[in-house]
């Protein structure tokens, strides 16, 4: 989901520079990994490079296919109208998260960076009944807009223009947490060589501004 928007319009561009057409579906990538695992149809699929790395374990898309598009950093929200908390530095944001009456994360790499850092802090049993964990395909700027958590942490491209929400800022040094978004190219793939040349208009410098532009850097 971290991806939709940005994926999105690099399509609609790459449908005016080339004669390709493509449907994109955007939905949770624990739900995306599954459905390329089945067989399902699908010519490419975009996760989380790790989850990319997986499929390709598994057979299921193509060794060698793939390739990093984006990196994507975790930012932090409120709901619209809340006093937003310091979180300028490492200690200013365990201070935060630890006054925090519920917090929200989300699945895949992200979320489990979370985790491992308030556990580092020595805080995740302290924090566990207030761990809120956004549902496959609901991003968790919805969760803060609804006043179902105080304090929400995903990724910057999902935030941004999310209504309801007021992103705080990003993650402090020393506590960053970057994932690389990659596609590969799906074994059941009848359009490899199509595959390849999207991918490199994704990857090449054209589609540097709309990365930005989303909240994203190119990889």
């Amino acid at each position: 989901m971290a991806t939709r928007l940005v994926l999105a319009e690099l399509a609609a561009v790459y449908r005016d520079v080339s004669d390709v057409d493509m449907a994109i579906e955007s939905v949770g990538g624990v739900d995306a990994a599954k459905r390329v695992v089945a067989g399902e149809a699908f010519d490419l699929v975009i996760l989380a490079a790790d989850a990319i790395d997986k499929l390709i374990g598994g057979g299921s898309v193509r060794a060698g296919s793939r390739v990093d598009l984006v990196r994507s950093k975790v930012a932090i929200a409120v709901r619209e109208g809340a006093a937003p908390p310091d979180v300028s530095n490492e200690e200013a944001l365990r201070q935060a998260v630890l006054a925090a009456t519920s917090l929200g994360y989300s699945t895949g790499p992200s979320g489990n960076a979370l985790l491992t850092l308030f556990a580092r802090w020595g805080v995740a049993e302290v924090l566990k009944d207030r761990l809120v964990q956004a549902p496959a395909g609901v991003p968790v700027a919805q969760l803060v807009a609804e006043g179902r958590v105080a304090l929400g942490f995903q990724q910057l491209s999902e935030m941004l223009v999310a209504p309801g929400i007021r992103v705080i800022g990003g993650m402090p040094p020393g506590c960053e947490i970057v994932s690389t978004f990659s596609g590969g190219t799906c074994t059941a793939s009848r359009h490899p060589e199509a595959v390849r040349a999207l991918l490199a208009f994704m990857q090449s410098p054209a589609a540097a501004a709309a990365k930005r532009k989303h909240g994203m850097e190119p990889a």
